[in-house]
């Protein structure tokens, strides 16, 4: 008996600056056949029948009237994420399909860093650390983490 092909699942990539993690993925095949956004532009008639759902990581792939149109068995839109305020829910559910997400799935993170921020910009925790470690490489004594005092957008603390 041969196995049941499993359902494509249209992610943006795996792995690299904007795809899916790869233990994410790993997961993801379980119990999907994974399909990247290159391999569905590659040869979008064969694909398009294949992909029963999407998955959003990272607010991508870009949900939009001309993607919808081109999956015409498109079920569901599985997004990574907590919010969906970057999906059209309204256009999304013209055409039947359903979207998940995963609300609390961070709320205690998110609190605990909230938290933790308000907590070193109250006790100027970077500052001391500054002056402990005057190498800007090192945090807490732990090497790679960035902190730049002129640029604080590409760390934690510019939040």
């Amino acid at each position: 008996m041969a196995k049941e092909e499993l359902p494509g699942v249209l992610i943006v990539d795996i792995g690299g600056t904007h795809g899916v993690l790869e233990n994410l993925a790993a997961l993801l095949k379980k119990h999907f056949h994974l399909i990247t956004m290159k391999e569905f532009l590659g040869n979008k008639e064969e694909m398009r029948k294949k992909i029963q759902s999407i998955f959003v990581f990272e607010c991508r792939p870009v949900i939009d009237q001309e993607l919808l149109e081109s999956l015409p068995n498109l079920k569901v839109i599985g997004n990574s994420g907590v919010g969906v305020d970057h999906l059209d829910l309204r256009m999304i559910s013209s055409f039947g399909v359903k979207v998940t997400n995963t609300p609390h799935a961070v709320a205690d993170p998110t609190a605990d860093i909230g938290m933790a921020l308000m907590l070193a910009s109250a006790r100027r925790l970077v500052e001391g650390n500054g002056l402990n470690f005057p190498d800007s490489s090192y945090f807490f004594g732990i090497s790679h983490f960035y902190y730049d005092p002129d640029d604080l957008s590409r760390s934690i603390y510019g939040m």
